[in-house]
């Protein structure tokens, strides 16, 4: 049986442990606030630090007064500082000088790589040498500090993502890339498994894809998950296939005149085609000796059709690992970094997996999440319970007509989850409509747990003619959201519920063997209810047939009724007499059957009512 949910604070615990997604161009880091894992700015505003560090000259270090600089701020000396610049030096951790992956970094990095004593690659900078570890250090150190700033508090445990094809030597390197940055590291979790925590696919047996495209690498990995524990039972990837080669693409389609501009230009251009069709390109003078400028228009199909050969070597990668994994069906496809955005890729990646990706969690931050979610595992055991649950404990509904209890979410059923139904208003020119949420499994709200009421601001409308559409959105961590949506204006109004109930296990398994106990008496109920309700519809359906109710509502005014009594008079002659009058007296008999509890009394006078109803509308004679 699932765990009951239990209130959380908004505020994160004093047991911080944050999550770092470690990625080769790109990093991001995240906190567990309450039940809800959230990405933290860096000092410069963004969600993604760029995982780039430049190190001053000499003399830049006597007027900046420090030696080396970090993320954002770094990225803009690249061009002007490349020899101590370093990028992609996650590629090197934990690699041998002769490594040939050292030996290809070598002949496109434009800083100095060269062999320690044991034969491990080191960097060279100022004429000191640093391990990749210690670069990497620098870059947690200023992740680990956004998150100090924005908890006021100080942080010293953490959970890092690593692909799941790191060798034992790699991982060793980012962990010591942790501890140069006075981190200590609880654990090194899989990137592909951090992605699948973060849209809390840890709560049911499923087999998992999940593409990983981020600036600079590739990789695709299959997971399957049993019972909460995973199992990478394949993965490939490419450490030379990224973001970057789309950028690249684009670079030697256009004109080599000014490379950081059109390196720019060209990531603007790859980003706004993944939700455009066609882009405009306009960099002013690109040459400092004269006036030179560029503008093109360049269509989405022109750029898939320049990314061709990097989108085919996705293709097959993605291919071999579902070889590699004995499989060609899996039950989920997730997206992590940034360039999985691009149409073409998860249309290829929908194509092969036979499924279209998951896109509810940002590609840029799910692992971060992920990890973080896996640092409120390891150190909250509360906390622990909620992530961990399977199901949701208990069925979770609203409030209909006579006090039915409406499901929208059934017991057991695996989180997270999302679930709308239509709804209507239940009399004549309603401005606003109650919304009571409750949890429990018998068929009548008040034998069940209230949750939260609200009211939504309706326009006035006959009866039964809005669409209400209310949707149950239940997140991994446990938390649900209620919206209420009015279908024809657009008009939204939402309900966050952090504690579905704080019911106890003893609570959860009595509300459930009470409805058992029950069941025979309130489907009894229940059929007289809608029974009830089915007759007034009937009733309504008839009353505005004969315009009774609007004839009510003008009795104000003599000139009014007159008009009315003409207008009926008018409209009763289309049909014959005798019909009408069978109309008339159903109709009555109906009212009278329904001012008392014999159901079988209103049952047989609904069904004469429904009866002359039709054959009235199907008389009329013009």
């Amino acid at each position: 049986m699932a765990r009951p949910f239990r209130p959380f604070s908004s505020k994160p615990t004093q047991n911080y442990v944050i999550g770092i997604h470690f990625g080769t161009t790109n990093s991001c880091v995240a906190v567990m606030e309450g039940l809800e894992a959230k990405v933290i700015l860096n000092s410069e505003g963004g969600w993604t630090t760029p995982l780039i560090v430049v190190f001053y000259s000499k003399e830049q270090q006597v007027e900046a007064k420090e030696e080396e600089v970090v993320g954002t701020l770094a990225n803009r000396h690249a061009v002007t500082n490349p020899t101590n610049t370093f990028l992609r030096i996650k590629n090197l951790m934990g690699r041998k000088f002769n490594d040939p992956q050292t030996q290809k970094e070598m002949n496109i990095s434009s800083y100095k790589i060269i062999s320690a004593l044991n034969g491990d690659a080191l960097v060279e900078v100022n004429d000191k040498q640093y391990t990749p570890s210690k670069i990497g250090g620098f870059v947690f150190k200023k992740l680990r500090e956004a998150v100090e700033s924005y908890l006021g508090n100080s942080v010293s445990k953490a959970v890092i993502s690593v692909p799941a094809y790191f060798n034992d030597e790699q991982r060793q390197a980012v962990e010591d890339a942790g501890r140069n940055a006075g981190l200590n590291v609880l654990e090194m979790i899989d990137e592909p498994i951090a992605a699948a925590l973060s849209y809390g696919l840890n709560k049911e047996s499923v087999l998992i894809a999940v593409i990983h495209l981020g600036g600079a690498t590739f990789d695709v990995s299959i997971l399957e998950v049993t019972n909460g524990a995973f199992q990478v039972k394949a993965t490939i990837g490419d450490t030379f296939l990224g973001g970057e080669d789309f950028d690249n693409a684009l670079l030697e389609y256009l004109d080599m005149l000014a490379i950081q501009k059109l390196r720019e230009a060209s990531e603007n251009a790859k980003r706004e085609l993944s939700n455009a069709l066609y882009t405009e390109i306009y960099l002013l003078y690109l040459d400092a000796l004269g006036p030179k400028h560029l503008y093109l228009i360049l269509t989405r199909s022109t750029f898939e059709t320049l990314v061709q050969n990097i989108i085919q070597r996705i293709q097959n990668l993605c291919a071999k690992c579902l070889e590699d994994a004995n499989t060609n069906v899996v039950d989920e496809v997730l997206l992590v970094g940034g360039t999985t955005r691009v149409p073409k890729v998860q249309d290829i990646v929908a194509e092969i997996f036979g499924k279209s990706p998951r896109k509810l969690v940002n590609p840029d931050e799910a692992v971060a999440k992920g990890a973080a979610i896996q640092g409120g595992i390891l150190s909250d055991e509360e906390l622990k319970e909620i992530i961990l649950m399977k199901a949701t404990p208990l069925t979770l509904g609203v409030e209909s007509l006579g006090g039915i209890f409406i499901r929208v979410i059934n017991r057991n059923t695996s989180i997270p989850t999302k679930k709308s139904q239509i709804f209507s208003t239940s009399d004549d020119n309603e401005t606003h409509i109650g919304v009571r949420v409750f949890l429990g499994e018998r068929e009548f709200v008040y034998d069940n747990k209230l949750l939260c009421a609200f009211e939504f601001e309706v326009s006035p409308a006959p009866r039964g003619l809005l669409q209400i559409e209310v949707t149950f959105n239940i997140d991994a961590t446990g938390i649900l959201t209620v919206s209420v949506n009015d279908n024809a204006t657009g008009k939204e109004k939402l309900a966050t519920i952090r504690s579905l109930g704080s019911l106890s296990e003893y609570d959860i398994q009595k509300m459930i063997q009470d409805a058992e106990l029950h069941s025979q008496k309130d489907q009894e109920r229940k059929t007289m209810v809608n029974l009830q309700n089915a007759a007034g519809i009937t009733v309504y359906r008839m009353e505005t047939f004969f315009s009774y109710r609007l004839k009510k509502r003008e009795k104000s005014s003599g000139s009014l009724e007159e008009e009315e009594e003409e207008r009926l008079r008018e409209f009763r002659e289309k049909f014959p007499a005798e019909v009408l009058g069978e109309m008339k007296k159903s109709l009555d008999e109906l009212k009278q059957a329904l001012s008392s509890d014999d159901m079988d009394e209103i049952k047989t006078k609904l069904d004469a009512a429904n009866k002359a109803f039709w054959r009235a509308r199907l008389s009329q004679t013009g």
